[in-house]
């Protein structure tokens, strides 16, 4: 299951910045998972200075 990047990104990277598999990419007004590369790692919602990050329901 991959995470997902809520509304409260402030398109900062630092998510991006943290993932091992480079799943995560610039959005048109947030960050995005790929959800086909995300290993569910958790790397990225640690790594949230905002907690925007979280596992998909």
């Amino acid at each position: 299951m991959a995470h997902v990047i809520s509304d409260e990104c402030i398109s900062c990277g630092a998510c991006a910045d943290t993932c091992p598999v480079n799943a995560i990419a610039p959005g048109d007004s947030k960050y995005v998972v790929d959800a086909d590369a995300c290993i569910d790692c958790g790397a990225c919602e640690d790594g949230c200075p905002v907690g925007a990050i979280k596992a998909a329901d």
